[in-house]
């Protein structure tokens, strides 16, 4: 019967140590993502460099399930002249060329979304969050720019100053429609709606633990 008891007792562990990292992995996978526009070709075409796939220099990036349309552009200081300064990704931002851009998240995001902007011109509904992809459905939230691009007098470039933006929405959101022209994005933070296999996970390593409890409570 002890002996019996040590097992059951070690079998709970062993479920409950299995959850919480079954929990560590959802937590990871639902932890907020950052696009940081780092290493995307400047004056290239963002596309699927967040998405498994490349942008249009043929660059590759971490696979977020995050994909843009072609107008969404990054941009990155050159021989050409200083583009931007002050950005919290240093190397590399991004611009839209013409019309709304659109960040594509087949998955969801759900939450809040943040980001940084600097951009030349006063804006309303400069960007604007959808529950679908490239800005069908539901208007979930918008966000309005202010014309902030020198503030405090910095003259080093066209862009020197940024400010950090953040609005909280209910349901789930698909895309992000950019469109200002004027202005360049830093930092676009989401969080990402988990996998449904880490949901299923979790479900299989709860049941284990109330099935091993009960298991004790027999014993």
């Amino acid at each position: 019967m002890i002996y019996s008891k040590y097992i059951v007792a070690a079998a709970i562990l062993a479920s409950t140590a299995s959850t919480a990292s079954t929990a560590s992995t959802a937590s990871a996978m639902a932890a907020p993502t950052t696009i940081d526009f780092k290493g995307t070709g400047s004056f290239s075409s963002i596309n699927d460099f967040y998405n498994g796939g490349t942008d249009a220099a043929g660059n590759t990036g971490t696979n977020y399930g995050v994909a843009f349309t072609p107008n969404a552009q990054g941009l990155a200081n050159d021989q050409l002249g200083t583009y931007f300064s002050n950005a919290p990704t240093p190397t590399s931002v991004m611009f839209v060329t013409d019309g709304t851009a659109y960040l594509n998240a087949a998955q969801g995001f759900y939450g809040s979304v943040s980001m940084y902007y600097s951009s030349t011109v006063a804006a309303q509904n400069a960007v604007n969050i959808y529950s679908g992809l490239n800005g069908t459905g539901s208007v979930l939230a918008s966000f309005n720019m202010n014309m902030n691009a020198v503030d405090g007098g910095c003259t080093d470039a066209s862009y020197c100053h940024f400010d950090n933006v953040s609005v909280g929405f209910a349901g789930t959101g698909q895309s992000i429609g950019f469109s200002n022209t004027q202005a360049v994005y830093d930092n676009v933070v989401i969080n990402s709606v988990p996998e449904p296999e880490v949901y299923a996970l979790m479900a299989l390593g709860l049941a284990g633990v109330g099935f091993f409890a009960r298991r004790r409570a027999a014993a």
